[in-house]
């Protein structure tokens, strides 16, 4: 199973190689881009919207890693509150049967 697996990851990965091989392929005109205080040289449209999805997926990673590690450092503190708190043991019943 383990290799049936592995080769589907590998299939997976040949086809999105092609796809990035063809859309660059495909899209090589040379474009200017304006980014308000600059003008950047001309470079291929494939380049700008590839460069622009990594940039896009690097961020995303670390938005998603500053909120992770936020969240761990609060479940490690709350996990020190609760620690620090003395253990109550079940309630003693004072005979009075209710």
């Amino acid at each position: 199973m383990r290799l049936i697996g592995s080769i589907l990851v590998l299939l997976l990965l040949i086809v999105v190689l092609g796809l990035g091989l063809l859309f660059t392929l495909e899209n090589d005109v040379l474009v200017p881009l304006n980014v308000l205080v600059a003008e950047l040289p001309a470079q291929r449209l494939s380049t700008w919207i590839i460069l622009a999805f990594f940039l896009g997926g690097i961020s995303g990673l670390l938005a998603s890693s500053i909120a992770i590690l936020r969240l761990q450092a609060s479940r490690l503190s709350l996990r020190r509150q609760l620690a620090a708190k003395p253990s109550k043991s079940v309630v003693e019943s004072s005979g009075t049967g209710v």
